[in-house]
Formats: C-alpha cells, structure tokens, sequence
C-alpha cells in the first residue's frame, strides 16, 4: 500500500477546483489555478474521449455544461478541447494538460468516473490513459473511484500511485441503473484487500457509519465530500481527516 501524501491530510480539497460561475466553471483550468492561489488542493474527475484521452470532465454526455450534446466518450479529446464550459471561455482540458498547470504545487485528486456505468468489471481503456499520463509526473497525487475495479486496474498499472475509493450509502435511488445487490456489497465498504487502498472520500451525510470509524481506527485516511458550509466543515472535521468542499472557502488548519 502507497500512503497518502501528508497534504492530502492538510489542505482542503476545492471539489473540481475552485470554480465559480462561468468564468471559472467547475474542472477548468481557471478554477485550478484559483484553487493553487488560495493554497488548496485539487479534486477533480476524468472520463475517456474517443480517442482514448483522459479528459477532465465530470458528466459522462456533454449537454450540462456544453452547447454540445451526446456522450462525452464519443468526442476525441482534440474537439473537446474547443468547447466552452458553462458559456464562458474556459475550455474541457485534458488530465496531461491539467497536470502541466498544477506541477506538483499543490495535492491532486483525481477521481475516475465509472465507464462501466454499472458499477462494474467493463472498464480499462480509461485507467490506462490515467496511468499513462501520471507515469511522469512528481507532485502529490491520489486516484480514486465509485467502482472498485478502476481502483483495482489502478493497482496493477501504476502501484506506486496512491489509491482509494469514492464512498457512499450507496441507496438504490441515487443508482437507479445498478443493481441493487451491487449497491448492497458497495454499502458494506468491505475494501478488497488487493485494492491497496490507502483512503476513502465518503460522502458526508454518511459519515456517522460505524463501517467509517472501523476502517480510520485501521489506519485509513478517511476523507469526505462533498462540504458547502463552515458548519459543514466543523462537523466533518469530527469524523474525517479532510474535506472536499465547495460554494465557500475552507479553512486551512495551522498544523
């Protein structure tokens, strides 16, 4: 297992960098460089383009934040890179593109949305782009996902990079289109062994889970998302190690 970098224990994690409307929308190269001059670190997601690049971008179809419609995945990363995010100037980056930006100046987060879109085994194209594209970067940096087999590729085609999951309840309403025994086995956060995970970032209206303290009493990181409030903040900061956060500005600890 690969520990976390002790930042990642530090700063706070602005959720898809520290975005802000259009000018700076979420997971945009503006929004990074915000977060980096606030002193924070950086979460953000990736989805596979269809020629096969890490992109940085959140929702697996384009019509949210794009004029464009249709999935992200059938778009090569080129004409991604020319599309406007949110109406304004900033533009889909890729993870390599993403990574030259932040060189190491702050902790990286970075979570790998599911390709299977079930939650299950039919992934690989887009973890081997993320492996590929960390292969020479040195800056603090972390993977995770909601589907345990990305982290599980993860392990086998870059096992010096730290790894985790992305956690939940995981209720049957929140994943109409998994099978509910999936979500059922997903919930009890029995972490495979050969995950190597090092951390989980849990969803915060569930960090009273009695699972959650048993795995930080076995020495796991366990970090949460998403925070909107300092109140938010307070009450996370009881149970986790650190937060990913959003809407306002975190409070860095002294020490």
């Amino acid at each position: 297992m690969t520990p976390l970098d002790p930042s990642f224990l530090h700063l706070p994690l602005a959720h898809r960098g520290l975005h802000d409307g259009p000018l700076r929308p979420e997971n945009s190269a503006a929004a990074f460089r915000a977060a980096i001059d606030h002193g924070y670190g950086i979460e953000l997601d990736v989805q596979l383009s269809a020629d096969n690049r890490a992109v940085v971008f959140h929702d697996d179809t384009l019509d949210r934040l794009t004029a464009s419609t249709g999935p992200t995945a059938a778009v090569d990363a080129a004409r991604l890179g020319t599309l406007p995010i949110s109406g304004g100037d900033q533009k889909i980056p890729t993870l390599r593109e993403t990574l030259e930006l932040v060189a190491g100046q702050v902790p990286l987060l970075i979570e790998i949305k599911d390709q299977d879109h079930h939650l299950g085994p039919n992934i690989g194209p887009l973890e081997r782009a993320v492996a590929n594209d960390l292969k020479t970067y040195t800056g603090p940096v972390a993977v995770m996902s909601f589907n345990p087999a990305s982290s599980l590729a993860m392990a086998q085609l870059a096992p010096e990079i730290p790894r985790g999951l992305t956690t939940c309840a995981f209720a049957p309403t929140d994943w109409p289109d998994v099978p509910e025994s999936r979500l059922a086995d997903l919930a009890a956060l029995d972490l495979n062994p050969a995950l190597g995970a090092c951390f989980i970032s849990h969803d915060r209206a569930d960090l009273h889970n009695e699972r959650v303290a048993e795995l930080r009493a076995q020495g796991l990181a366990i970090l949460c998302w998403t925070i909107r409030s300092q109140a938010q903040e307070d009450a996370a900061r009881r149970l986790a190690h650190n937060i990913t956060f959003e809407g306002y500005l975190a409070s860095i600890p002294l020490s």
